[in-house]
């Protein structure tokens, strides 16, 4: 076995593999004694088949799959241990390929083209400046946060007249465009909630009204639209398109929600026994837990300005027309030239991000070791049973659980993902300098939402 190395450019090379005989030859006759002794042919006692015929009749394919098992071991073992750094697999190469004959077997010569990793320099110090965003917890946001609580304890009553939040029981009567019931139009009783209709006009409309009142409204302005407003109607989201805009709402019945007392029994459903005394400690509790809430977040801006500067400022170079070649070879479904075209800015962006991010690991000697990921699970379902109001269980059959939950390779994916971001958030921090600003939360989900 002979692997040549040939280098096109800084980020093409290709490896050209020459199989002599004596590389194949003795395992093909392995498997080709395997057949002779399983293979049934009429005519012939079981093992008794002439080596000729059985030769004719698999010799070519089990030359081809031990050849391909040859060659493929013998490439990643030289890419190995020769730490050749490529993205993707090594790709038959289009201009020399393949060359040897099946029928007349002998000396078999198989080129493969590479895309090379680029060598790429991360710029991140203390020279660069970024803006870390915190929440401003004010009273406003500590008030809506005890109100939170109480309403999640809190009961509902029966009330008079429509508020703002109240929730409202209605039927539901499809007009004409005249106002008039539509003969064999839509007859449904649903409720809505007051916190979701958008429409101010609408919503002006509705808060006051009474028991028993009747209001002209368009369905999709009292619902969140789509399938919201199919359900709210009793019908399927594809009849929609022919429903009226207009509907008589009749009020049937208006529910408020009474929050729950400011009282011990309060504090101890929401943090346990003697932990909160009184409504001024309840309100430190609540502040003192915003802040940690809102520091994810936090750290969540800073990662996606890094990356975002990261990803404009570091000059990455990648072997696209090889890259674009492997998509192809690589995808499970046929893809035409045109996707991969369409679609390639977006993959080479996410596959410049994993070259960075690596670099940054490897500079920095950032490692995410099995032991780690372990006892992240292990936090990770702390938090789900707490969530629940959960006591976790003891540290054997945590361990046991989360051990279960990385057996899933799609969520240990997902888990690795979640503690190397956490690693390269912590390096952000550490390495570059933060600019602290206090912003208000409607400010502060705007910038989210970006």
């Amino acid at each position: 076995m002979n692997i040549v190395r040939e280098d096109i450019d800084a980020l093409n090379a290709t490896l050209t593999v020459k199989v002599a005989p004596e590389d194949y030859q003795g395992k093909v006759d392995e498997v080709i004694q395997k057949y002779r002794k399983t293979a049934k042919i009429p005519g012939f006692r079981d093992g008794k088949i002439p080596m000729g015929m059985i030769k004719k009749q698999y010799g070519t394919t089990v030359l081809s799959d031990e050849l391909n098992k040859v060659v493929n071991e013998s490439l990643q073992k030289f890419i190995t241990d020769n730490k050749i750094e490529i993205l993707g697999n090594p790709i038959p190469s289009e201009e020399k390929g393949f060359d040897g004959d099946f029928k007349n077997p002998g000396e078999f010569t198989f080129t493969y083209d590479l895309g090379l990793a680029p060598e790429i320099k991360i710029s991140l110090s203390v020279k660069n400046k970024f803006d870390y965003n915190k929440v401003r917890i004010d009273k406003k946001l500590i008030d809506k946060q005890v109100d939170d609580l109480r309403r999640r304890y809190g009961k509902l009553i029966s009330l008079e007249e429509v508020g703002e939040k109240d929730m409202i029981l209605a039927q539901f009567v499809e007009l004409n465009d005249d106002d008039s019931i539509k003969e064999s139009g839509i007859l449904h009783s649903s409720t809505i909630s007051m916190e979701f209709v958008e429409d101010k006009k609408t919503s002006k409309e509705l808060i006051g009204k009474k028991v028993g009142d009747k209001v002209i409204v368009d369905p999709a302005k009292v619902s969140k639209g789509g399938k919201d407003t199919a359900a709210m109607l009793g019908v399927s989201e594809e009849e929609l398109a022919n429903v009226s805009e207009k509907f008589q709402m009749t009020i049937t019945e208006i529910k408020g929600m009474e929050l729950a007392e400011l009282n011990t029994e309060l504090y101890d459903k929401l943090f346990g026994p003697d932990t909160i005394k009184d409504e001024k400690e309840l309100r430190a509790r609540v502040k003192k837990d915003l802040e940690e809430m809102f520091v994810n977040d936090s750290d969540k801006l800073l990662t996606r300005a890094v990356y975002d500067n990261l990803i404009e400022k570091t000059k990455v170079e990648l072997p696209d027309a090889c890259m674009k070649r492997w998509i192809k070879l690589s995808n499970e479904k046929n893809i035409s030239d045109e996707q991969i075209e369409a679609e390639y800015g977006g993959y080479a962006k996410g596959l410049k991000w994993q070259l960075i991010q690596g670099k940054i690991f490897k500079d920095n000697d950032i490692k995410v070791d099995h032991a780690e990921v372990v006892e992240f699970t292990k936090g990770l379902l702390v938090s789900n049973y707490a969530q629940y109001g959960m006591p976790a269980p003891e540290d054997k059959e945590l361990t046991a659980s989360a051990m279960q939950v990385l057996q899933n390779q799609e969520e240990a994916n997902r888990i690795y993902d979640m503690l190397g971001e956490q690693k390269l958030t912590k390096f952000f921090k550490g390495t570059v300098k933060l600019n602290e600003k206090e912003i208000s939360y409607d400010k502060f989900v705007e910038l989210a939402s970006k």
